[in-house]
């Protein structure tokens, strides 16, 4: 099972989601402000990486206690990210390991494309992510993500770098390694029409978008 990551995002996943996501993970990781969604659905973290100028009283108290849970804390004038600084914590404590993330993909436009960026270069394990409305997944080259009990939903693939080839089976329309411009718009708004869908990426790296059926994003 993954390791979960809670970030900071100002748009927060909903509890059913956060719980969820951390039933299917073997260790939970929060980051920064993310420690507050957690605590806010019930949940707590076994690592709290960040500087904790985002969280709430309540987060800083348990985080300066250091006694729920592992806490690496930095100074808030640092050159990388609290994200950044999650990931390479995971790839010391759970070296290999596959990640899901959440709450990393709403409110701040450019702090969600730099969360992208960070997530397609872990190459350690798998990339997830589960948030409101969507899951999604980042695939290199070589790797295929399998949709089940997914008809109907609404799907989207976009290039994250240049020489990014995919093929899609199970879509309204399916590609046979088609190459896609970097962020281009010809992978999106694809629809599922069979109970399994797939899609592969043969060379670069995509992001796959599976939005819920009845999710306003839809």
């Amino acid at each position: 099972m993954p390791i979960m990551i809670v970030c900071g995002s100002p748009v927060v996943a909903a509890p059913d989601v956060l719980i969820d996501a951390a039933g299917r993970s073997d260790a939970v990781v929060a980051v920064d402000r993310g420690l507050d969604a957690l605590l806010s659905a019930g949940l707590s973290c076994d690592l709290f990486v960040g500087d904790a100028d985002t969280v709430s009283r309540d987060a800083r108290a348990l985080v300066d206690e250091s006694r729920l849970f592992e806490v690496e804390r930095f100074d808030p004038y640092k050159d990388q990210t609290d994200l950044a600084l999650a990931l390479d914590a995971v790839g010391r404590r759970w070296h290999g390991a596959d990640i899901l993330v959440t709450c990393a993909c709403g409110g701040k436009p450019d702090l969600a494309l730099s969360v992208l960026g960070q997530l397609c270069r872990y190459r350690s394990g798998s990339v997830s992510i589960m948030e409101n409305g969507f899951e999604a997944r980042i695939l290199h080259g070589g790797m295929t993500w399998s949709m089940t009990k997914a008809r109907d939903r609404r799907f989207s693939v976009i290039a994250l770098s240049d020489g990014a080839v995919v093929s899609e089976e199970g879509l309204e329309w399916e590609l046979d390694r088609f190459e896609l411009p970097l962020l281009g718009d010809q992978g999106i708004s694809n629809f599922v029409t069979s109970e399994t869908a797939t899609v592969t990426c043969h060379s670069g790296c995509v992001i796959a978008y599976l939005f819920d059926e009845h999710s306003p994003l839809a």
